[in-house]
């Protein structure tokens, strides 16, 4: 199955995609850091990022930027309880593939994590 980064500032939203996506079998890894992530993806070759667009130090979109710079093939999925038509088209111009809203239906996740993985590399 996939290698996957979940980052977002809230713990608890972190553990909640982990137990989701691993009882579909992927390895996933959290992270609330941003710095963290970025390190965690120089060194390991990630298949998926989730990312929430409001984090503690960037947005989730000038993550987005940076680990497509280090990993340009990686896919994509951006999360936000603050949806708007600006970051959507910011998130999908940078490479994003889906853009959820808040809180993620557990089916509504899956569906899209199948969907980003079958679909390939960005």
């Amino acid at each position: 199955m996939a290698r996957i980064i979940v980052v977002d500032d809230v713990l608890d939203a972190c553990i909640l995609l982990k137990k989701i996506l691993e009882r579909k079998g992927h390895e996933v890894f959290t992270f609330t850091e941003e710095e963290d992530a970025v390190g965690f993806v120089k060194k390991n070759n990630v298949d998926l990022a989730i990312l929430d667009i409001k984090l503690k130090r960037l947005s989730g979109i000038d993550l987005l930027g940076i680990l497509k710079e280090i990993q340009p093939d990686l896919n994509v999925i951006m999360l936000t309880g603050y949806p708007t038509i600006e970051t959507a088209k910011e998130a999908l111009n940078k490479g994003a593939k889906e853009y959820l809203v808040k809180p993620v239906d557990k089916a509504e996740l899956e569906q899209a994590v199948d969907s980003v993985l079958s679909s390939g590399p960005s």
